[in-house]
């Protein structure tokens, strides 16, 4: 497995907008050979940010890789970010990719 995140430094006062963003945006991962799971993690608060990570799950680098040349990702990052002008964003997101090396899960987790 492979796993891609983003990690994004919201503004403070943004983050509605940032997870409405998120929330109401076209994805198409379900679409791609590969996918697996997505979640989007609200991390620390600091300062003059909240963290945020984009997570995503795929079968191999090559499935996300895919992805990443793909149709579809160019249309679902088409609108990365609000329309009034002002990012919500401090810098630019930071990407991390990981090969899975050891997982473990518990066969009746709940969801």
């Amino acid at each position: 497995m492979f796993i891609a995140m983003n990690r994004f430094e919201v503004k403070i006062g943004s983050e509605a907008a940032f997870e409405t963003v998120w929330r109401t945006r076209e994805s198409y991962l379900s679409n791609m050979a590969g996918f697996v799971e997505f979640h989007l993690l609200k991390g620390t608060v600091a300062e003059d940010h909240t963290l945020y990570s984009s997570h995503t799950v795929w079968i191999d680098k090559a499935a996300f890789e895919a992805w990443t040349k793909s149709e579809e990702f160019r249309r679902a990052h088409a609108r990365a970010d609000d329309k009034t002008g002002e990012s919500l964003y401090l810098g630019h997101p930071k990407f991390e990719g990981f090969e899975v090396i050891l997982s473990e899960r518990k066969s009746s987790a709940a969801a």
